[in-house]
């Protein structure tokens, strides 16, 4: 399967490389970068076209362009759902749950849960299960898939994709904060889209139009597929053109598109950090809500950019693409489930000439980079503000943005040695194996958010103990599908497994599971005594306009409760001081050096009053916004999320 490069491709992607390495290291000369808040949230100072495309980069990994690609390639424009249900999730990110994050002051996501529900084993629990699932959903399938993709295509060794990718990524995250992953994601995003489009544009023109691909989609097959009942399975599906599918019988049946998709979206677009992060850093809330437009916008394009693309490879390419006999697939992809997932590189490979074909390389790794630290960003943020700032309360900045350094490194090594594991249970669609283990975790993280938000009477019991049933429940369901795999395509054996594996599918259990939460949360809630009113201002949709915070003798702001005690008192902690200015120009270096690695400034930091610390803050936590720009806002929405239902109803 090995293609070979021209010199054009490589020029291509070593300028690839070099820009971003530029951007990345200049974005870290920002002023603000010495400071937990400039480096964590860029300064709140984000516009927002970087925020937007921020999120849509973050999320458009190589999972997208090997994982979306390849289970279109396997069964039609379905898949289409999972993209086109994110516009609605951020317009509720930008109008809901945004602005009550930014009204209650939080920097992540697990600490708005302590400012809700008080205590410490919520915001605990939250950011174990979030780091967790970076390792094993996030960082090792984004390493994993993008070093697939060079190792089977172009027969580089794993390993060393997986250094030279994390070794270009680390730099700049690690030493330039937020600020430097959202302008390399706007760059990365330019350089995406164009590298999808040219090749939708070429792949559309050579297999002659939606009408052409409508007839030829049915008839791509293996050959052997046609004579043989025995694979089946590897014909194209009968309702390969419907989004909307069978209850029973389809592989994303619409209940579970409408519910169960739900659960996983919202928590995805709405809950997750990863994206949360990108519309806290921006500087106020209209350019929140316009970055979450511009998200939405681009979401709607990977009909045409990645599943369109994705199908017409199977067309051109059906005895690869389409193998249905294990022993084949084996050969062809060393993996006996099948090879969908080779459907984009092969299209890239193949169908573009040199040059392009490196820009199109380029734009994978650049999905795969913009992810890659987008991820290991947000973790830092959490371990860092919410798991040591626990116990570190009095932690100076230099201090935090060590940690949070360090903290990349130990998510990166961690999730390489996850890589083995990935390589023992990799299936015919990674896109399948990514949602199927998310419905089995996120659906009562899902209702957490939702009720918390929207209903005061829920309690840090009610929440806390429906999450532990629902994590019992879920794993138990996953362990039984690692237990009860489907039998291979091809492979003659019988379906042995049990019905709640082979009858139940993941968006139907994602929600059972949503529902089994919100009854256990609902029911402790109403079981337990609820909050006082002063420790629910400004952390609930209603609540969110109160001119008091909550009560800050229980729910401090940590911040805040940092800056006062900068100002008054530590005067003796050397830790924030600038490093004594003596010696000759080496010594210089080596302080410069120290300075920009570790965020740290030689600049004194300047006093400030308790009123201007208040006037700070009431800027930072305001989500006021002028008449004219609401309604701008307000038109958007409403043309995004009509232009969606307009896309859904056209392939009803």
């Amino acid at each position: 399967m090995t293609e070979t490069l021209g010199w054009g491709d490589y020029l291509t992607i070593g300028i690839y490389f070099a820009v971003v390495l530029v951007v990345g290291i200049l974005s870290t000369c920002r002023p603000n970068r010495g400071s937990s808040q400039g480096y964590f949230l860029a300064g709140k100072s984000m516009h927002w076209i970087p925020v937007g495309a921020s999120i849509y980069a973050s999320n458009i990994g190589a999972p997208i362009f090997v994982g979306l690609s390849g289970s279109a390639a396997a069964s039609g424009i379905a898949v289409t759902i999972y993209e086109w249900h994110a516009a609605f999730f951020l317009v509720a990110l930008g109008w809901v749950f945004v602005p009550v994050y930014v009204s209650c002051g939080s920097f992540t996501t697990p600490q708005y849960l302590r400012k809700r529900f008080g205590g410490k084993r919520i915001r605990i629990y939250a950011s174990i299960m979030t780091l967790v699932g970076y390792i094993i959903f996030n960082i090792s399938i984004e390493i994993f898939t993008g070093a697939m993709f060079l190792q089977q295509i172009l027969g580089w060794n794993l390993y060393l994709n997986v250094a030279i990718i994390l070794l270009v990524t680390a730099v700049y995250t690690i030493v330039g904060g937020l600020a430097a992953v959202i302008y390399t994601d706007t760059l990365q995003t330019v350089i995406l889209i164009i590298g999808a489009t040219i090749l939708f544009v070429t792949s559309w023109l050579d297999v002659g139009g939606w009408g052409a691909i409508q007839e030829k989609f049915m008839m791509s097959a293996a050959n052997y597929t046609f004579n043989n009942s025995i694979y089946s399975c590897g014909l194209p599906r009968e309702d390969s053109f419907d989004i909307v599918r069978d209850p029973v019988t389809g592989d994303i049946p619409w209940p579970g598109a409408l519910l169960g998709l739900s659960t996983l979206g919202m928590y995805v677009w709405c809950q997750d950090q990863l994206i949360v992060q990108r519309c806290l850093s921006a500087k106020n809330m209209n350019h929140s809500k316009g970055g979450a437009l511009l998200g939405g916008f681009l979401k709607l394009t990977s009909f045409l950019l990645f599943v369109i693309p994705g199908m017409i490879s199977r067309i051109k390419y059906p005895d690869e693409v389409a193998c249905a006999d294990p022993d084949r697939c084996y050969e062809i992809c060393r993996n006996k489930a099948g090879c969908s997932n080779l459907a984009y590189p092969l299209l890239v490979l193949r169908l573009l000439p040199d040059g392009i074909r490196g820009l199109m390389l380029a734009a994978l790794l650049a999905a795969l980079m913009s992810s890659l630290t987008s991820i290991l960003n947000s973790a830092s943020s959490i371990i860092t503000l919410d798991v040591w700032r626990m116990y570190r309360k009095k932690a100076k900045d230099t201090e935090l943005m060590i940690v949070g350094r360090v903290t990349v490194l130990i998510l990166v090594a961690t999730s390489i040695l996850w890589l083995p594991v990935m390589e023992k249970v990799q299936g015919g669609q990674f896109w399948a194996y990514m949602q199927s283990i998310r419905s089995y975790i996120t659906p009562p993280w899902f209702i957490l958010f939702v009720i918390g938000v929207f209903w005061k009477r829920t309690t840090e019991a009610g929440v806390f103990w429906g999450l532990n049933i629902c994590l019992v429940i879920g794993v138990i369901r996953m362990v039984l599908d690692f237990v009860y795999t489907q039998p291979d395509c091809g492979s003659g054996e019988p379906d042995n497994r049990p019905d709640i594996v082979s009858k139940v599918n993941f968006l139907h259990f994602a929600t059972i599971l949503a529902v089994i939460a919100t009854i256990v949360m609902v029911l402790i809630s109403l079981c337990t005594e609820p909050r006082p009113e002063r420790k629910l201002r400004r952390v609930t949709f209603w609540t969110r306009h109160d001119p008091s915070e909550p009560d800050l003798d229980s729910e401090d702001d940590e911040m805040f409760e940092k800056e006062e005690e900068r100002k008054e008192g530590d005067e003796d902690s050397t830790s924030d001081k600038p490093i004594e200015q003596t010696g000759g120009f080496v010594d210089a270096i080596k302080r410069y050096c120290y300075n920009w690695v570790c965020g740290t400034t030689t600049q004194s930091k300047q006093k400030l009053t308790t009123e201007e610390l208040r006037v700070i803050r009431a800027k930072l936590i305001s989500i006021e916004q002028p008449r004219f720009w609401r309604y701008m806002l307000n038109a958007g929405a409403i043309a995004v999320t009509t232009i969606t239902v307009f896309l859904v109803g056209m392939f009803y």
